[in-house]
């Protein structure tokens, strides 16, 4: 499932918060530094939005 950064932004902050797009980018760039070495990873499908895969 492949999920856009709008649809993030909605699931993740509440309505009252005036959060961009580009905040998106930075959390899943921290979710990624944690997820390093593990077998889950976050993959950017381009134009679209992010997606977990597992090796």
């Amino acid at each position: 499932m492949i999920f856009s950064k709008s649809h993030l932004v909605d699931r993740l902050f509440s309505y009252d918060e005036d959060v961009s797009e580009n905040a998106i980018e930075v959390y899943v760039g921290r979710v990624r530094k944690k997820l390093q070495g593990g077998r889950v990873k976050i993959e950017t499908v381009r134009g679209v939005g992010y997606r977990m895969t597992a090796s």
